[in-house]
């Protein structure tokens, strides 16, 4: 059975992908150990069905990444919000991986562990988890990344996709922060996507299109559950 649509996740080692990934898939949290070239997941979203490529953030696995990006429907580019470096490295070392990835391929800008910054994601989001999360406490650690850098990012993905603003999905809405451990919009990361991407990239698919974003297809209003921080 040949997938519908291909996302691949991408970042340096150790920004919680893997996590991620088994956070929604899974309902819960496990430390993981690294990814090794890359594993592959298929998820059923309505009548489509959406691979999902988990990749090795390790730099000995980084010629795998232009594999993995090939066709790719949507990439999502994540980094850790406590480590500014790990945002350096997805211009730097992971944008040219993407040029295998189909001509209008869809970014999403992930800044992963918010729960050691941000009170509002220490609370448990996921609903079946059996892990146990932590739901009170103060930040830990010192937020390097900031909502706004994601943004200029995305802004520099797009110039050098040669794709105009206008004509593609706004930096606001495909820039997340997230917490594998406690769920923190994990959800609405991944079906935010499939709300705002599927549905285009089958039209444009089926309609021949291949450069520009119908904004219109996507609805608002239907969002998952709301972070108190939004």
């Amino acid at each position: 059975m040949k997938p519908d649509v291909k996302l691949v996740l991408l970042g340096d080692m150790n920004v919680g992908k893997t996590s991620l990934l088994h956070r929604y898939t899974e309902r819960k949290f496990t430390d993981t150990i690294s990814t090794i070239g890359g594993a592959f997941f298929l998820k059923q979203w309505g009548p489509h069905n959406i691979s999902i490529w988990d990749t090795a953030g390790r730099e000995q696995f980084h010629g795998l990444g232009s594999m993995y990006c090939r066709g790719a429907d949507a990439v999502i580019l994540t980094y850790d919000v406590t480590n500014w470096q790990s945002l350096a490295e997805l211009e730097d070392r992971f944008l040219a991986v993407t040029d295998t990835a189909k001509p209008d391929c869809i970014f999403a800008i992930v800044g992963n562990k918010a729960d050691l910054t941000d009170d509002c994601a220490l609370f448990k989001e996921a609903e079946g988890d059996e892990s146990p999360v932590q739901t009170m406490g103060s930040p830990r650690l010192r937020k390097q990344v900031h909502t706004e850098d994601a943004i200029a990012l995305y802004k520099r993905i797009l110039k050098y996709k040669m794709l105009e603003e206008k004509d593609s999905l706004p930096a606001e809405k495909m820039c997340f922060e997230t917490s594998a451990k406690t769920g923190y919009n994990v959800d609405t990361l991944f079906e935010t996507l499939f709300d705002m991407v599927v549905p285009v990239i089958l039209k444009n698919r089926n309609e021949g299109f291949s450069q520009t974003v119908d904004l219109t297809e996507y609805n608002d209003g239907k969002r998952t559950r709301s972070g108190c921080c939004v």
